[in-house]
């Protein structure tokens, strides 16, 4: 193979760890010839990546900071594509974030209009904004796709080429999935609950109270039992002081490696949507989903064109994990719903049930690795875009 320079965009820490696996798994296809550039944070420098500045810049969280930053990152959007448009690699990748990656991407294909493109992780065309994708169209190739539903939404709405590639998580079964002894403590009582109150500050604010309300609600109900919470480290502070509202204290864990230990012998979670729903979902666990937004935002629910806002649910094409969201995400009803996934019920059995599909619907030809999977599909739309029309350099 070639010697070949793919440039890589990210903007945010997780696509900084998904272009860090993509970035190993590239140069275990195409070999030490191989060569990035573009924009990544640590993990993805450490795997080779040239950046051109560092990913702090652009990875920013919230209306308020993004918007108290808002020059600056435009800013560097030029800065991102003229060092792509400078580099004149061989293929672009953009790795989530896409209000950041794809105005890159818009701009380097101005100027280079053979430049291949592909676009790991489909922005959410299925779920919000779905006119995206057919102007993705114009600027990109192919789509990796996460999640195995997204390949026929694309298809669709007139979007790009869209492959389904694996989720990550996918590669981490073994670190969600129990051994013997960890299943057993899942029967064993009291009962471990987890609480996932969000990754955000306005979802903690939001979701705390009715949280903690249900499981003094539950605990009434069904009994004592272990509450487990899984937060990140600047919201430490927050969680804590709102936590010592709840009657009974919860055990926080900061780091990944403690919360995966804990999905490993929970025996319910309560969960706001989001990645975390699926997380606990492959680790067996039944669940309930729960969210909540401002006033301002709710009239925005009636343009989400999909039958659930938990990823499982989609995933298996069902309700399978009962969702309580805005007036509904209230401590009654959820403590309610909690009780029936506790114990030994109807309600317990149907959503073990259904968990256990998952993998079915998520696993790829021969177990391949999705990071193995993303790059053989990127390197093939990369070679296929030289073979078809070398490009002047």
């Amino acid at each position: 193979m070639k010697a070949l320079k793919i440039a890589l965009v990210a903007g945010e820490p997780s696509g900084d760890a998904l272009g860090a696996k993509l970035i190993h798994a590239l140069r275990g296809i195409a070999g030490e010839a191989v060569t990035f550039v573009g924009v990544g944070g640590p993990r993805m420098e450490e795997a080779g990546l040239e950046s051109a500045f560092p990913l702090s810049e652009v990875a920013v969280m919230g209306i308020l900071p993004v918007l108290a930053r808002l020059p600056r990152i435009f800013a560097h959007i030029s800065w991102a594509a003229e060092h792509v448009i400078k580099a004149e690699p061989d293929g672009l990748i953009l790795i989530d974030s896409p209000d950041f990656t794809h105005r890159v991407a818009r701009r380097a294909r101005a100027k280079l209009p053979n430049l291949p493109v592909i676009d790991y992780v489909s922005p959410t065309v299925w779920a919000w904004r779905p006119g995206r994708a057919r102007k993705m169209k114009a600027y990109v190739d192919k789509v990796l796709a996460l999640l195995p539903f997204e390949p026929a939404a694309h298809e669709r709405l007139g979007g790009p080429k869209c492959v389904y590639v694996g989720h990550p998580l996918i590669e981490r079964l073994h670190e969600l999935r129990p051994n013997m002894e960890e299943r057993a403590r899942r029967d064993t009582k009291p009962p471990v609950v987890l609480v996932l109150p969000g990754s955000r500050r306005s979802e903690v604010a939001r979701l705390m109270f009715d949280f903690g309300a249900a499981l003094g609600a539950l605990s009434h109900s069904i009994g004592p039992f272990d509450i487990v919470l899984p937060t990140l480290p600047h919201l430490h502070a927050e969680v804590t002081a709102r936590a010592a509202h709840w009657p009974a204290a919860p055990r926080l864990l900061i780091s990944e490696a403690d919360k995966f230990a804990a999905y490993r012998t929970a025996r319910a979670a309560l969960v706001a949507s989001g990645t975390a729903t699926l997380e606990i979902a492959l680790a067996g666990v039944p669940l309930i989903g729960a969210y909540k937004v401002s006033r301002l935002e709710e009239p925005l629910k009636h343009f989400i064109s999909v039958p659930s806002i938990l990823l499982p649910n989609l995933i298996l094409e069902e309700r399978a994990i009962p969702e309580f969201l805005q007036h509904d995400c209230a401590p009654g009803p959820l403590a309610l719903a909690m009780a029936g996934i506790i114990t030994d019920s109807p309600e317990r059995a149907a959503q073990l049930e259904a968990l256990a599909r998952l993998d079915a619907k998520m696993r790829l030809p021969n177990d391949e690795p999705p990071s193995h999977a993303a790059a053989r599909e990127a390197l093939a739309t990369i070679q296929a875009a030289s073979a078809l029309e070398p490009r002047g350099r």
